[in-house]
């Protein structure tokens, strides 16, 4: 399995099962998400910036997008508000992550309609399976 750097113009609904739209930026978090996912099948698709999130999504229809709420590079909040209002990105669920500590950032992302946020530890334990519990209850 590769990991794709760049969308495809093509793609068809199989293959948007399994993508998912990462925008997390922190080489160890990657590398975790990497190796809980793509043994499983799934085709990642790493957002660096703001407007890569945005333009990946129209491009790919991932399953699901995971975002770091603490990411300097992506404004999480502004991703989120995105996906959440924009009725073509709205049903594509989102997976954040943010320091256990942080209750602004959890309630923020709450209340921008993240579909889940876990802690930093969660995220790196159990990748895998959130990933697949939340795509199981969008079907």
């Amino acid at each position: 399995m590769t990991i794709s750097t760049n969308p495809t113009p093509e793609h068809d609904d199989a293959d948007s099962r399994k993508t998912v739209l990462v925008g997390v930026n922190d080489v160890f978090f990657y590398a975790k998400i990497r190796e809980a996912l793509l043994p499983q099948g799934y085709r990642l698709e790493k957002a660096r910036t703001q407007s890569d999130i945005t333009e990946k999504v129209l491009a790919l229809h991932p399953a699901i997008v995971l975002i770091d709420m603490h990411d300097r590079s992506i404004d999480a909040f502004q991703a989120l508000k995105t996906l959440k209002e924009d009725r073509r990105f709205a049903t594509i669920p989102v997976l954040a992550y943010a320091s256990h500590e942080d209750v602004a950032t959890w309630n923020q992302a709450r209340s921008l309609g993240v579909d889940r946020i876990v802690t930093r530890n969660e995220m790196s334990a159990r990748t895998r399976d959130l990933v697949e519990e939340i795509l199981a209850g969008a079907r």
